[in-house]
């Protein structure tokens, strides 16, 4: 039997993602370029005999999805992104003025999620989609992302800090010779000719 795969897409720009605004709850568009980079995953995603497609319940995780061709995910409140409380809105170097070296990985976000709070959640998608043994297809977020590859991993939340996630990417997860594994990471849609999904 095949194991499980996962496809982590992260969402196309927003005016938020492009200025390094931490954005959770906040319903941002995509800029016009972030509406290209999500039809340009199209014909990459179309590439995966994808069994289930889920969704962050935001806005610019559902506008990518549809722009992609898949207009009609199950939307999935746990692919939501970290929850920065005060820190919304604000960019890391704006926070570091007052708390030298901070990071999401490393510091709490004063009324937002800390890192069990969003392993909980993501170790739920891990479950599924392992629970499914199919291809699943999840459309999330960039911090949400990195921390839920990590959590595929069975490392702690934390190791999202060693993974960097652009915009409109996708990344494949699954298992080398029983043990999890990064198969792909952070590809842009531009690279599908050399790089190319594996079904």
């Amino acid at each position: 039997m095949q194991s499980a795969r996962l496809i982590l897409v992260r969402h196309g720009q927003t005016e938020w993602s492009r200025t390094g605004r931490h954005t959770s709850t906040t319903e941002v568009s995509l800029t016009p370029l972030g509406e290209d980079q999500a039809r340009a995953l199209a014909p990459v995603l179309a590439g995966f005999a994808v069994d289930t497609v889920l969704c962050s319940p935001r806005l610019r995780a559902r506008n990518t999805a549809e722009l992609a061709g898949f207009a009609d995910p199950v939307l999935d409140a746990d692919l939501a992104e970290w929850d920065y409380g005060a820190y919304e809105g604000v960019t890391t170097a704006r926070i570091r003025e007052d708390v030298p070296g901070w990071t999401i990985w490393t510091h709490p976000a004063p009324g937002g999620e800390d890192a069990e709070q969003v392993a909980a959640r993501l170790d739920r998608v891990v479950a599924r989609v392992r629970e499914s043994g199919g291809v699943t297809l999840v459309f999330t977020h960039g911090h949400a992302g990195r921390a839920l590859a990590a959590r595929w991993l069975g490392l702690p939340v934390a190791e999202g800090r060693h993974l960097l996630l652009d915009t409109a990417t996708w990344s494949e997860l699954g298992d080398d010779r029983g043990l999890p594994a990064v198969v792909r990471w952070n590809v842009p849609a531009t690279q599908a000719e050399t790089v190319g999904p594996r079904r």
